[in-house]
């Protein structure tokens, strides 16, 4: 395996993107319009509560971005220089449900966490991941 081609042959625009699409969507997942409010009730939380005891916004945007940029730059990796939209978004779903989606169900099982906080980020990660891989993948 030749890691200098591959990294050659990565559409790093098309994985920039990907990156700044997991934001979009979770902007709109964890938003009054879908999720927020039942997010914060699963946790615990109020606004009050995630003002008082959050790190900086810019630290956790910060970390994020870089978190979904690996996990863009590794999709791109796994799905090639060959792939298209189709095999894109397949491989983007097959890797939020049965990889992130079964290591999330652990926690639910060994953590006893609520099955439906599970189904919001379990969610998020599926859609986020099959719209990476459509931009990844049809993007040529």
């Amino acid at each position: 395996m030749d890691f200098a081609e591959i990294f050659s042959n990565l559409n790093y625009w098309a994985i920039l993107v990907a990156t700044l699409s997991t934001f979009v969507i979770g902007s709109l997942w964890y938003s009054p319009v879908m999720f927020v409010e039942k997010w914060m009730k699963l946790n615990g939380f109020t606004r009050e509560s995630l003002k008082e005891n959050s790190r900086p916004m810019a630290t956790i945007m910060g970390m994020s971005f870089v978190t979904s940029l690996l996990a863009a730059v590794a999709l791109a990796m796994f799905l090639g220089a060959e792939s298209n939209l189709g095999f894109g978004v397949f491989a983007g779903l097959m890797i939020g449900i049965f990889w992130i989606g079964t290591a999330r169900f652990n926690n639910v099982l060994y953590e006893n966490q609520k099955l439906a906080l599970f189904l919001i980020h379990a969610g998020y990660d599926v859609v986020s991941y099959a719209i990476m891989g459509a931009i990844i993948g049809g993007w040529h």
